[in-house]
């Protein structure tokens, strides 16, 4: 998915362990409002509420909802990554393997249509302040290709082509919500897209 450059911000430490249990709440109770009333359904002060912390907590770890919803999203895809790792797409060639995990993520979130949405709409409405959480959005989605494809030291080709394979995932999803394509054209784009990968193939290489 598309991400700014990113911009500075001082380095955060990393989180005890108490601390991470606070912010898994946190994430937790954002995807349960966002899934019963989607973007507008995720206000500070009920999240806050129902993750039992004081909502001054709450905007230490989340500055606003649009960089809680993003977090939302990388942590869904993470979730996503462990569901597909179990059960790894099994397709001939990488193109196939890519575009069934891709699609299979996509099912994933059509479960969840108004949490889909919510996270969607965030990364839309994102300027320059979540850049770094939209960079770990695009940097989980990377891995998540990177293994389909069996790659672990990919070229810059192979990278740009996966860039390329993202923004046509992360536009599928806003045309899918908007109700302008069908799953069966959001799988067709996918599948076109993904044949990128067969002209990168260095060749000898399944």
């Amino acid at each position: 998915m598309p991400a700014e450059a990113s911009t500075s911000r001082p380095a955060t430490p990393p989180l005890t362990e108490r601390q991470e249990a606070r912010r898994r709440r946190i994430l937790h109770a954002s995807a349960q409002l966002a899934s019963r009333g989607g973007f507008d359904a995720v206000q500070m002060r009920e999240v806050a509420e129902s993750s039992q912390v004081a909502l001054g907590t709450l905007y230490r770890y989340f500055p606003s909802k649009v960089h809680l919803l993003v977090a939302t999203m990388q942590d869904q895809l993470e979730h996503m990554h462990g569901t597909l790792r179990k059960k790894p797409p099994a397709g001939d060639t990488a193109a196939e393997r890519v575009a069934e995990t891709l699609m299979r993520a996509f099912r994933a979130l059509q479960r969840e249509p108004h949490l889909a949405d919510a996270m969607v709409r965030a990364l839309t409405f994102a300027d320059r302040s979540v850049s770094p959480e939209v960079d770990q959005v695009s940097r989980q989605t990377t891995v998540i290709i990177l293994d389909a494809m069996g790659l672990e030291d990919p070229t810059a080709e192979q990278l740009s082509a996966v860039r390329v394979i993202e923004h046509t995932w992360h536009s599928a999803l806003i045309t899918w919500l908007s109700g302008r394509a069908s799953i069966a054209q959001v799988k067709i784009d996918i599948e076109t897209v993904c044949r990128l990968i067969d002209l990168t193939e260095p060749s000898g290489r399944p």
